[in-house]
C-alpha cells in the first residue's frame, strides 16, 4: 500500500510541467477548459477512445480539430446523424480475381490517423453498430485499422423530457454497452459557468487561427512525458490506486450503482494516466487527481443511467480514497466492505472505533430505515451500554425510543370514513388480533403505532400494515436483546 511517503516520493519525477505553466488547451485557443487538460492529455498519451459531451457552441469540434492539426494527424470528422456506411468504406467493386474491394472516397476512413465521430447520440441504430468495431477495435467489415490511433466522439446531453430548457430532442442517451467502450467521457463546461475573464476571452476569440510550430512541439512533448511517467509509475502507487478503484466501485454498487469489471480496469488505468498528466506532488493533491479521474470516467453520464447524485459520488470518492490509505489491520477496512447499513453501524459499535466513525454509521443506517424498522433499530441501540455516540445521533435515537418505549394516549382528532379514520379501525383490528410477537413487543408496537398516529403519519390502513411489517421484520433481524426489561430499557 502506497503511503504519504511514496506519494510525495513518485511525484517528484522529471519532466513534470511547472504549476506555472499556461494551459496548452489555451495556448490552442480552447477557453475555459484548463481544469480538463490533464484527462484530455492521458487521453491522447495513452490513445484511448474519448466522448466529450456538452450543449451546443462548447468548443467540442474545435477542441478536437486543433489537436489534430497540433499532432499534424490525418484526420475524418464525420457527422453520426447524417452518416451512411459508404461514407465510411466507400464503394464496394470486385476486383478481377473476384475479391471485393473498396473504392477509397477522400472521406473514407482508411488511412485515417484520428477519427471525429460528432453528434453520436443521434445517430440510426443500423449505423452506431458499424461504428461500435471503429472505437472498440479499430476494425471496419472485421478488417483492421493499421493506421487509426485516435478515436474521439461528442454529442449533446441525453435529452431529458421533464427538462424545462436545454433539451435536446434526438440526442438519446448512448447504449450502456457502447458508452463503456469510451474510457474517458468529459463533460464540457457551457459558456454561462466560465469566469467573466474567459467568457470575454471566447467572445473575443478567433476559429481560424493557426497552431504555431513550436506549440505543436511542446504539446508532443507534453505527451511523451506523460507516457514516460506512465510506464514509470510507482508499484506502491498502482496498489493505492488498484484498492481505491475497488473500494469506489463497491461504495458506488451499495448505492444503486453498478460498473463492469472492463470499467473498473479502465478506471484504474485512467487514474495512472491523469497522475501521470497532472503530477500531484501531495497527498490531497493525488486525491483531487483521483476525483477528477472518477468523473471523467463514468459511462453512466452517457447512458442517462446516473443514479447517484453528484454529492453522493463526492462522499464516495472522499470516503474510498481516505479508507485505501488505511492499514489492512484497520476496523474501518471491515466496515467499509460491509454493504448493509444496519450492519455496518452494530459493527462500528463491536470494533470500538471511535465516536465520530460510529456516530456516521449509525446516523446512515437509521436514515436508510422506514419508519418501524427504524424506530426497532433506535429500539436495539437504546439497550446497548456500548452505544456511545455524538449528541445529535444520541437526540435522534431517543426520540425514535421515547416513541415506543413511552406509554402513548391518541390525541388526533378524525372526521368519520376518512383515511385517518380507515387508519385507527386498522389500529383496532391490529390490537384485537395482534400478530404472533413477544408480548412485550406487542406492547412496544402498540406506543409506536399510536406515536405515528398522533403525529399524522398514518394516512389509511396500508401505513399502520406497512409499520407493523417494518417494526417486527427488523426486530427479527437484530434479534431481542437479552438485557432488555418489559419496559424496554437496559438491565
Amino acid at each position: 500500500m502506497a503511503t504519504a511517503k511514496t506519494l510525495r516520493a513518485t511525484s517528484a519525477q522529471p519532466n513534470a510541467p511547472s504549476s506555472g505553466a499556461q494551459s496548452l488547451l489555451r495556448q490552442l485557443g480552447i477557453i475555459g477548459i484548463d481544469h480538463l487538460e490533464p484527462v484530455i492529455l492521458a487521453a491522447i498519451a495513452t490513445e484511448q477512445p474519448l466522448l466529450l459531451i456538452g450543449t451546443h457552441g462548447t468548443a467540442k469540434s474545435l477542441l478536437l480539430s486543433r489537436l489534430c492539426e497540433a499532432l499534424d494527424l490525418t484526420w475524418r470528422h464525420y457527422n453520426a446523424s447524417l452518416i451512411n456506411y459508404d461514407d465510411l468504406v466507400g464503394y464496394p467493386l470486385p476486383d478481377d480475381a473476384g475479391n471485393l474491394k473498396f473504392v477509397q472516397t477522400p472521406a473514407s476512413i482508411w488511412g485515417a490517423e484520428a477519427v471525429f465521430i460528432d453528434e453520436i447520440s443521434r445517430c440510426r441504430p443500423d449505423m452506431l453498430n458499424r461504428l461500435f468495431p471503429i472505437i472498440h477495435e479499430r476494425r471496419i467489415q472485421g478488417l483492421p485499422l493499421t493506421d487509426l490511433r485516435f478515436r474521439w466522439a461528442a454529442m449533446n446531453p441525453p435529452s431529458d423530457p421533464d427538462a424545462d430548457e436545454g433539451n435536446y430532442v434526438g440526442s438519446e442517451p448512448l447504449d450502456p454497452a457502447l458508452a463503456d467502450r469510451f474510457p474517458y467521457i468529459i463533460t464540457i463546461p457551457a459558456f454561462a459557468t466560465l469566469s467573466a475573464i474567459d467568457q470575454k476571452l471566447v467572445i473575443q476569440s478567433s476559429a481560424s487561427r493557426t497552431v504555431p510550430p513550436e506549440l505543436s512541439t511542446r504539446l508532443r512533448e507534453s505527451i511523451e512525458a506523460i507516457r514516460q511517467r506512465i510506464d514509470a509509475t510507482d508499484p506502491g502507487l498502482s496498489d493505492q490506486f488498484s484498492e481505491y478503484v475497488r473500494l469506489f466501485i463497491a461504495a458506488l454498487r451499495h448505492k444503486g450503482t453498478s460498473l463492469s469489471g472492463r470499467r473498473a480496469a479502465m478506471l484504474y488505468r485512467n487514474l495512472i494516466a491523469v497522475s501521470a498528466a497532472s503530477s500531484p506532488k501531495s497527498e490531497s493533491e493525488f486525491a483531487a487527481t483521483c476525483w477528477q479521474a472518477v468523473t471523467a470516467s463514468l459511462p453512466q453520464t452517457a447512458s442517462g443511467s446516473a443514479s447517484t447524485s453528484p454529492a453522493q459520488l463526492l462522499a464516495i470518492h472522499r470516503e474510498a480514497w481516505s479508507v485505501s490509505l488505511l492499514d489492512q489491520s484497520d476496523p474501518r477496512k471491515l466496515l467499509h466492505a460491509e454493504p448493509n447499513p444496519v450492519r455496518r453501524s452494530l459493527l462500528a459499535l463491536d470494533l470500538g472505533t471511535d465516536i465520530a466513525t460510529r456516530s456516521a454509521c449509525v446516523a446512515d443506517a437509521l436514515g436508510s430505515l422506514p419508519p418501524g424498522a427504524r424506530h426497532a433499530l433506535a429500539f436495539h441501540l437504546a439497550s446497548r451500554e456500548t452505544a456511545q455516540v455524538s449528541a445529535s445521533v444520541g437526540e435522534q435515537i431517543a426520540d425514535l425510543y421515547s416513541q415506543v418505549a413511552v406509554q402513548q394516549k391518541g390525541e388526533q382528532r378524525m372526521w368519520r370514513f376518512g383515511p385517518s379514520f380507515e387508519a385507527t379501525k386498522r389500529i383496532d383490528a391490529f390490537l384485537a388480533r395482534p400478530p404472533e410477537v413477544a408480548a412485550r413487543d406487542l406492547g412496544f408496537l402498540t406506543n409506536l403505532l399510536i406515536s405515528q398516529w398522533n403525529a399524522g403519519s398514518l394516512r389509511g390502513p396500508a401505513d399502520v400494515d406497512a409499520i407493523v411489517a417494518s417494526w417486527i421484520r427488523q426486530r427479527q433481524e437484530l434479534g431481542t436483546p437479552t438485557n432488555v426489561s418489559d419496559d424496554g430499557r437496559a438491565k
